[in-house]
C-alpha cells in the first residue's frame, strides 16, 4: 500500500513541478489537501459490484463518488441504484466506516435535466416524471449508503442559440460567445404550446414575416378613448378607423390604402418583432395589474396572457422575441380563417332565404298542379332553355314548376349545406388558433418552469432523507441536490444559467414549504439552501473555449489569457456566493468532454480550486477519470496525477511504514512498483536498436 502525508515535505523532481511547503498549522499541504481530492467510480463500468468498491478504496482515496450510469432498469455495465439491495447497501456503508471513506453519489448520467426534454425538444411530463424518480433513487441510495452528502445531476434543461444569451456579450456589447460564425444572424428559436410541451414552430431570425401595418396616431395626432374624450398622442397609439383608441394590442386594425384599394403590409425583421415584444411585455405586465387579485379566471381564459396569471411580479413577466413571432404568424391565420367564415356566414343567410321563398312557391305550386288534369299539363310547363353553345345544340325541354323549384330548391340547399360546413370550420379554426395564442411559450419559458419545480421536489426529497437519517443518528451532513453545469450546448453549462437554475429552485422550494408545509420564510430558506446546491465540472467549463470570440488584435496565449480570466471570474462570482456544494476536478483541450486528468489539457484547474478555496470551500474534490482510464494504466494514475498537480507530498512506501527511509519523488512511485524502480513510461522506440528489441519484457511487475 502506498501512504501519502499532508505534514511532511519533499522536494519534488524537476520532473513533476516545484515543491510545495507545508502549513504545519492547518496540516495543508499546496493547495488543496490530499484528503479533499478523491475519484469517481462508475458502478458496472469501473466498479461491477461492492468487491469492486473495496478495491478502489485500497488504493488510498479517502473520498469517493459512487455514480450510476444506468437509468430506468439496471444493465451489467449501466447499473443503477436500485440494482443495489438493502445488504449491499449496508455493506457499502460498513464499508465506509471501517476505512474512513467518504462517499458522494451521482444520479444517472442519462438523465440531462429535469425539465422533461425529449431528444426532439418537445417536453413532456412522462419525461420529466421518469427523470425525477431517478433523482429520488439517487438519493436514497445517498441516504442509506453515503448517510448524506451531494446527490449530482446533470443539468442541461434545453437548447439555446449562444450568441443570443444576455451573456453572449461583455460588459462593452462586443459578442463573447457564439457557436459559430453566422449564428448571430441565422439563431433558431423554439416555442412550445404550454399545454403540451410539444414545439409549435421554430422562430428563425434571419427570416421575415409579412404583417399588416396597423392604423396608429403618431405623437402630436389626436386620437379618441373609448368615452369620446380627444387626446394628442405623445408616442404611436394603435386606433381604429373611428380615430378610437384600440383597447389590446389584438384590437388592432390594418390601415388602408385608398389608391390601390388594399390593406397596407410591410416585412418585419426580428429588431421589429423585439420591439413588438416589448410593447406586449408593456401589455402583459398591465393586465396583471388590473387583474392579479381576481377572484376567478374569466379575463385570464380570454387574453393571450394567460401564461402569465401565476406571476408573483411584474419583473417575471417578459414576452420574448420568439413569442412575438409565433403569435404573429398564429394571428395572420386566425384572421384568414376569420375572414373565409365571414365570407361564408354571410353567403348562407342569402342562400337561407332563397330556401325559404322556394319552399313556399312549391306549397303553391304543388296545389295548383294538384287540380290541373293530366291533359291540362301541358299549359303549366315551362319551356326551359339551355345557354351557349349548349343552347344551339340541344332543343328546349319542358318542366312543370314543382319539378323546376325542386332543382332550384336542391342547389340551394347544397349550397347553403356547403357555407354551414365551410363558415362553422373556419370560425372553428379561427378559435382555435386564438386559443393556441393564450398559450404560447418560449421553450425557454417553458423548460426553466418545469424545472425550477422539479429541482424544487428533487430538494424537498433530499430534505425528508436527511431528517430520517438523522433521526437514525448516521447523518453525516445534509443530503443536497448538486446541480451540475453541463456541455455549453445546453442550458445550465453556463455558469449564468448554473447560479439562475440554482437560484430558481430554491425559491420555488421556498414557496412550496411555506404553502404546503406551513414553514416560516426563515425556515424554508434555510432548508432550500441546504438541499439545493451547484455543483462545478472544472471541464465543462473550459469547453466554452471553443466558442470563445477571440480578438484578432491579440495574440493566441492573449487570447487564452483573457478566457482564462473570465473562467476564474465565473467561479469567483460562484463561490461568493456558497453556491458550490461539489466539484469535478476534470480536464480538456476545450473541445470535448475527454475527462483527462488535471494540469493535462488547458484548463485552469489550480487557479479555479485556489478561488474555491479562498472563499471557504471545504467540499469534495472529485477526479472523474476518462482519458486516463482508457490510455494510462489505470483509473487510479488520473488521482496520482491530481495529488501530484495539488503539491500532494509522498511520506511513506510499503505497507506500514510510518515514516519516510529515503526521499521519494513522484516519478518513482506514480508509475513504480511500491517504490521500486521500473521501466521508462514513456518507451522511446524508433532509437531502438531493432524492432525486436526493448528495454524490458512488457510483463508487468505486479
Amino acid at each position: 500500500m502506498v501512504e501519502f502525508n499532508t505534514g511532511y515535505v519533499m522536494p519534488m523532481d524537476r520532473d513533476y513541478g516545484e515543491s510545495h511547503t507545508a502549513d504545519n498549522s492547518t496540516n495543508d499541504v499546496g493547495i488543496a489537501p490530499i484528503r479533499d481530492i478523491g475519484f469517481s467510480v462508475p458502478f458496472g463500468i469501473a466498479a461491477p459490484n461492492v468487491q469492486g468498491v473495496a478495491a478502489k478504496i485500497r488504493t488510498g482515496t479517502r473520498i469517493m463518488e459512487l455514480q450510476f450510469p444506468g437509468a430506468g432498469r439496471s444493465q451489467r455495465n449501466a447499473q443503477t441504484p436500485e440494482a443495489y439491495g438493502k445488504l449491499q447497501r449496508q455493506a457499502l456503508e460498513e464499508l465506509s466506516r471501517a476505512n474512513k471513506v467518504d462517499f458522494t453519489t451521482h444520479a444517472s448520467f442519462s438523465v440531462m435535466g429535469l425539465a422533461g426534454m425529449d431528444q426532439q425538444g418537445n417536453f413532456s411530463k412522462q419525461n420529466k416524471k421518469f427523470a425525477i424518480d431517478e433523482i429520488k433513487r439517487a438519493i436514497d441510495f445517498a441516504a442509506d449508503v453515503a448517510r448524506g452528502g451531494n446527490v449530482t445531476i446533470h443539468t442541461g434543461e434545453f437548447q439555446r442559440p449562444i450568441s443570443e444569451e444576455r451573456w453572449a456579450l461583455d460588459e462593452h456589447g462586443r459578442q463573447q460567445f457564439k457557436s459559430y460564425k453566422e449564428e448571430p444572424e441565422r439563431a433558431i428559436f423554439r416555442v412550445v404550446d404550454e399545454r403540451s410541451g410539444q414545439i409549435i414552430t421554430q422562430a428563425r431570425k434571419n427570416q421575415r414575416v409579412a404583417r399588416a401595418i396597423w392604423l396608429i396616431a403618431k405623437p402630436g395626432e389626436t386620437y379618441y378613448d373609448a368615452e369620446g374624450k380627444e387626446h394628442t398622442a405623445d408616442k404611436d397609439t394603435y386606433i381604429d378607423y373611428d380615430r378610437v383608441t384600440v383597447k389590446t394590442m389584438e384590437d388592432r386594425v390594418p390601415e388602408f390604402d385608398l389608391e390601390s384599394n388594399r390593406f397596407k403590409i410591410e416585412y418585419w425583421d426580428w429588431k421589429r418583432f423585439q420591439q413588438e415584444a416589448k410593447e406586449r411585455t408593456e401589455e402583459a405586465r398591465g393586465f396583471w395589474r388590473e387583474h392579479k387579485d381576481d377572484k376567478d379566471d374569466t379575463e385570464w381564459k380570454k387574453s393571450i396572457y394567460l401564461p402569465f396569471k401565476d406571476a408573483i411580479s411584474e419583473g417575471d413577466i417578459v414576452v420574448d422575441a420568439e413569442e412575438a413571432y409565433v403569435q404573429a404568424t398564429l394571428e395572420t391565420n386566425a384572421a384568414n380563417a376569420k375572414g373565409w367564415a365571414l365570407y361564408y356566414g354571410g353567403g348562407f343567410e342569402d342562400d337561407r332565404l332563397e330556401v325559404n321563398k322556394l319552399k313556399k312557391a312549391l306549397a303553391l305550386y304543388e296545389k295548383i298542379e294538384a287540380g290541373v288534369s293530366p291533359e291540362e299539363e301541358w299549359k303549366i310547363k315551362k319551356e326551359l332553355k339551355h345557354g351557349g353553345v349548349l343552347g344551339e345544340l340541344v332543343p328546349p325541354d319542358t318542366k312543370k314548376p314543382t319539378e323546376i323549384i325542386r332543382e332550384r330548391l336542391r342547389h340551394f340547399m347544397g349550397s347553403m349545406e356547403q357555407k354551414k360546413e365551410a363558415g362553422r370550420s373556419q370560425l372553428q379554426q379561427a378559435n382555435d388558433t386564438y386559443e393556441q395564442m393564450r398559450y404560447v411559450m418560449s421553450h425557454r419559458r417553458y423548460a426553466l418552469k418545469e424545472a425550477y419545480a422539479s429541482y424544487a421536489e428533487a430538494g424537498i426529497h433530499a430534505m425528508m432523507k436527511s431528517d430520517q437519517v438523522e433521526h437514525q443518528g448516521k447523518l453525516k451532513q445534509p443530503i443536497f441536490v448538486a446541480m451540475e453545469n453541463i456541455f455549453p450546448e445546453s442550458y445550465g453549462g453556463h455558469p449564468d444559467e448554473l447560479m439562475d437554475l440554482v437560484k430558481g429552485a430554491r425559491q420555488q422550494m421556498r414557496e412550496m414549504l411555506m404553502k404546503e408545509r406551513h414553514y416560516d420564510e426563515a425556515r424554508a430558506k434555510k432548508e432550500a439552501e441546504d438541499h439545493i446546491k451547484g455543483h462545478l465540472d472544472t471541464g465543462h467549463l473550459n469547453m466554452w473555449r471553443k466558442y470563445w470570440v477571440w480578438d484578432e488584435k491579440l495574440s493566441p496565449e492573449e487570447n487564452d489569457k483573457r478566457f482564462n480570466e473570465w473562467t476564474i471570474k465565473k467561479v469567483e462570482q460562484m463561490a461568493e456566493q456558497k453556491m458550490i456544494g461539489s466539484v469535478h476536478l476534470t480536464d480538456n483541450l476545450g473541445y470535448q468532454d475527454e475527462h483527462l486528468s488535471p494540469g493535462q489539457g488547458n484548463t485552469p484547474t489550480v487557479e479555479m480550486v485556489k478561488v474555491l478555496k479562498k472563499h471557504g470551500y471545504k467540499g469534495p474534490l472529485i477526479v472523474e477519470p476518462g482519458g486516463d482510464a482508457t490510455t494510462d494504466l489505470s483509473d487510479f494514475h488520473g488521482l496520482m496525477k491530481t495529488w501530484r498537480l495539488f503539491g500532494s507530498t509522498i511520506y511513506g512506501v510499503g505497507a506500514g511504514l510510518r515514516a519516510p527511509s529515503r526521499e521519494r519523488a513522484w516519478g518513482q512511485v506514480q508509475y513504480g512498483y511500491f517504490g521500486q524502480g521500473q521501466p521508462p513510461y514513456f518507451v522511446f522506440g524508433g532509437y531502438s536498436p531493432s524492432e525486436d528489441w526493448t528495454l524490458w519484457s512488457g510483463v508487468p511487475m505486479e
